[in-house]
């Protein structure tokens, strides 16, 4: 096997479930992480922003709101968004199916306590 070739039975990917669904971790290293969310019909994620990371989501599936500082914009499959370093951003499935988008995040901390939330539909703000 050359070294740019993948090894597809040895490719572990981790699900996360959460009360808007659920995500999968495709990537996990030191500069990047990237994951898979769907987001179920009608449910949306926290309105967060984070202090170490920018993002980039690319939506492969469903429509949706996506609103970056307050400011609501349609998406659907295509749609790509950068949400920038300390921006407010949040995702609302609005379609009869899921939600889903492709997430690379950038930065220099990727875990959850790089999450400030500013509202939550399932009270997890504070």
């Amino acid at each position: 096997m050359h070294a740019h070739e993948l090894n597809w039975k040895n490719l572990r990917v981790t699900t996360e479930h959460r009360p808007w669904g659920h995500f999968e971790i495709l990537s996990d290293a030191d500069s990047h992480k990237v994951k898979r969310l769907t987001v179920d019909p009608g449910h949306r994620l926290s309105y967060q922003r984070h202090a170490h990371r920018s993002e980039h989501w690319f939506v492969v599936g469903g429509h949706g709101v996506v609103t970056l500082d307050g400011v609501d914009r349609a998406v659907d499959p295509g749609s790509a968004i950068d949400v920038p370093l300390g921006t407010a951003h949040r995702i609302d499935s609005k379609g009869p199916e899921p939600l889903v988008l492709i997430e690379v995040q950038h930065g220099t901390s990727f875990g959850e306590d790089d999450i400030e939330r500013l509202d939550d539909d399932y009270g997890r703000t504070g």
